[in-house]
């Protein structure tokens, strides 16, 4: 039986992952991309996303709606690489990606020697990845580790028994992974990683800004990522992570997308704050 054939297909949050894929298959197409993902396109195309996507309303507000998530996809992952150059650069070799789903830095980034690349998922996801990665014939440019664990679950325990070791600064990733989660399991993981976190560790975050889930889940295709959104960041992100320990910095995805020469040019609907891209520091 084929890789293809024995292939699980993409369901429920998980899901939304390859359609990050398509996103980054998308912009790696670009002349001027902000960065090149050479798996995004297998990934997409595995999980029926490509070359084309399922047809969805086409309503003026819904194509802006889409663009505006698409570009956010394309903005956050430029940021989060940026933040992992600056983590590797202070001498951390510990990298955590936490709901991994269809993230391929550990091929498509260069990381210094001795780096090890933790990806905590569920197994049904990294099993579809392998199938993948395999027919590819993908080869990491690190030590890759993967993790499958429920993150509902003792995540921290099965993330130790892989070799992860909490006395080393580590980097960790949580993309488009809070707004899927209540509050209170946002503050129950945020817990648990601080108590992982030697000083000296980072940390990148994207947080759904205040509002977003007014702006695009109440009226989101069911099934789709935005109707799945339950969790919004809090009034001061900055403070609230100040009181877990980590030194943070707060960037709009206007700020951050007006950086990288993609300004966003329609007018914000509603007084720009900061947030949504955090990065932060183990002091």
């Amino acid at each position: 039986m084929t890789d293809e054939q024995e292939r699980v297909q993409p369901s429920g949050v998980w899901a939304t992952a390859v359609g990050v894929a398509r996103v980054r298959a998308l912009e790696t197409e670009r002349e001027n991309a902000l960065f090149r993902d050479p798996l995004a396109r297998a990934f997409a195309a595995a999980g029926g996303l490509w070359p084309s996507s399922p047809p969805l309303p086409d309503d003026e507000a819904a194509r802006r709606r889409r663009l505006a998530v698409s570009l956010s996809i394309v903005i956050r992952t430029k940021f989060l690489d940026d933040l992992l150059h600056q983590a590797c650069a202070s001498g951390v070799r510990q990298v955590v990606l936490l709901g991994a789903g269809m993230d391929s830095r550990a091929f498509r980034m260069d990381w210094p020697e001795g780096t090890r690349l933790f990806e905590v998922d569920t197994a049904a996801p990294l099993d579809f990845k392998a199938s993948v990665l395999r027919q590819e014939r993908a080869v990491a440019r690190c030590e890759r580790i993967t993790v499958a664990v429920d993150l509902r679950e003792d995540w921290p325990g099965a993330l130790a028994a892989a070799g992860h070791d909490p006395a080393e600064p580590t980097a960790w990733i949580a993309e488009g992974l809070l707004i899927y989660l209540s509050e209170d399991a946002v503050e129950l993981l945020l817990a648990h990683i601080s108590t992982q976190s030697a000083t000296g560790s980072w940390m990148g975050l994207t947080l759904g800004s205040r509002g977003v889930i007014e702006r695009f889940a109440a009226g989101a295709v069911p099934g789709s990522a935005a109707s799945m959104w339950i969790s919004e960041m809090p009034d001061d992100p900055v403070a609230w992570l100040a009181g877990h320990g980590w030194e943070a910095h707060s960037r709009s995805l206007r700020e951050c997308a007006a950086a990288y020469g993609r300004p966003i040019s329609t007018p914000s609907q509603r007084e720009e704050q900061p947030g949504g891209l955090i990065s932060a520091v183990r002091r």
